[in-house]
């Protein structure tokens, strides 16, 4: 079956990628066994260096890669040099602190020596999705391949280019051999892939479905994994809250990337006494937003990676409209060539609904009314998924205890909106998986935690 890589703002076919065949996937995996034996013996300076000269060479060719994330699945042109700016820095953070990160730990005991140190487990199956077609990959590549871990890609098959294009900059600095490539395959062979001996690990961001089945696989060969999944992640805007403040950054992480992010709000979760004005400030952020050709500067909004996605979408909007909701603002879909799709509001959310219960991905915010603190929490809580949160209020310190302790997700930011920083872990509880990326804490995932004790 083939690849097929399509402009999702005009439907038209950009290239079809053929499968990699039965022997090429042995191959590359045999070459990723043997690449692995050499890459974790090499020294953090080695390794240090390599992430350093492809961070550069992300920089240096930023434009372009940028282009080819636009054509492939919609992001603006500005939004596409951000995230590859942020690629260079998560290898060069790792770069810097990975060596002290990983430094061995004494333990005092009744041996005359005894300590904690952290060894490479082999190659780590990599399973990623289209919306940040590099900084999916890089945020986990970058730590693992400073630890001496080594990756191989199966991307969307959408970004096909963009897989392609990273395994090409590994060239271009002379990477060794084995450290990284990609596998040109479909999903309904990776079950195979997981169960090689050359894979000693498994990484995936997707859907909690997709994230469900690759876990199963995984388990089933005792092979550790980290999944980060889905999310209908709740903003808390309490009544002490500045309610302009709350709503740009509301609406910003609503709509970043066009709403197709993880970690993007889905729920916003305000209190009675200001959900007039909160809703009245969402619909003029909303509405100063632009929308159009990815390639042309200027626009905020690209289309959504894929016309199915945008059908799916608008569907889960009008169910949750036949459920009670209101389309209070946008909600109409312009048939066009496009994957395109509004700035959406729905008011009158309540439980039950599936801009409540499912994941939206795309720009529909879903506002529901909370009748104090306590019922505000609540709600938050009232989720399958549990990836990030944030909440607003003037009371710094009550938002810090709030966030720390009584709101369910992996991250919970106050006063502004939730994003992914290297210098920090990420990931989620619930169906938004398990496990953690970045940080001091994603480096030493897949590694091999080893006591060594002496007489």
């Amino acid at each position: 079956m083939p690849l097929q890589s399509i402009n999702p703002h005009n439907n038209k076919l950009i290239k079809t990628y053929k499968e990699d065949s039965t022997r090429q996937i042995e191959n590359k995996l045999t070459a990723m066994q043997v690449g692995f034996a050499n890459w974790r013996q090499s020294s953090f300076a080695q390794r240090a260096a390599l992430l350093n000269a492809v961070a550069a060479a992300l920089l240096q060719q930023k434009d372009a890669l940028a282009k080819l994330m636009a054509l492939e699945m919609g992001k603006p042109l500005s939004k596409g040099t951000i995230e590859l700016e942020k690629c260079a820095w998560v290898c060069k953070y790792y770069a810097k602190n990975g060596k002290q990160m990983l430094a061995d730990t004494i333990i005092e005991t009744d041996y005359s020596k005894s300590f904690v140190t952290h060894n490479p487990l082999g190659t780590v199956l990599a399973i990623m999705p289209w919306n940040y077609p590099f900084w999916q990959v890089f945020r986990c590549l970058a730590p693992n391949l400073m630890a001496g871990n080594t990756m191989i890609l199966k991307h969307a098959a959408n970004v096909s280019g963009c897989a392609l294009a990273m395994k090409k900059i590994f060239e271009t600095v002379q990477a060794p051999a084995g450290v990284f490539d990609v596998l040109m395959v479909d999903s309904d062979v990776i079950g195979k892939v997981i169960e090689h001996k050359a894979i000693a690990a498994v990484t995936l961001t997707g859907s909690t479905k997709a994230g469900k089945a690759v876990a199963a696989k995984a388990g089933s060969m005792l092979k550790k994994s980290v999944m980060e999944l889905g999310g209908a992640d709740a903003y808390v805007v309490l009544k002490d809250a500045d309610v302009e403040l709350a709503a740009k950054e509301c609406a910003a992480s609503r709509l970043k990337n066009g709403g197709q992010s993880c970690i993007s709000a889905k729920r916003f979760i305000v209190d009675k006494a200001i959900i007039a004005k909160f809703t009245e400030a969402m619909v003029g952020n909303m509405e100063k937003v632009t929308m159009g050709n990815p390639l042309i500067g200027g626009f905020e909004l690209g289309p959504l990676a894929r016309r199915d996605l945008r059908n799916s979408l608008h569907e889960q909007v009008l169910r949750t409209e036949m459920k009670g909701a209101r389309i209070y603002w946008g909600g109409s879909v312009n048939e066009v060539n496009g994957a395109y799709y509004p700035c959406t509001i729905l008011t009158n959310v309540t439980p039950g609904m599936p801009a409540f219960d499912e994941e939206l991905f795309g720009p529909v915010a879903a506002i529901i009314e909370a009748k104090d603190e306590a019922h505000a929490i609540q709600l938050a809580n009232q989720s399958n998924y549990g990836l990030g949160g944030a909440i607003f209020t003037k009371n710094n310190k009550k938002g810090e205890k709030i966030a720390a302790t009584l709101i369910e997700a992996g991250s919970v930011f106050v006063n502004i909106q939730v994003n992914s920083d290297p210098r920090l872990p990420f990931g989620g509880i619930k169906e938004s998986g398990y496990g953690r990326e970045l940080g001091v804490f994603g480096i030493k995932e897949f590694m091999n935690v080893k006591s060594v004790a002496v007489r």
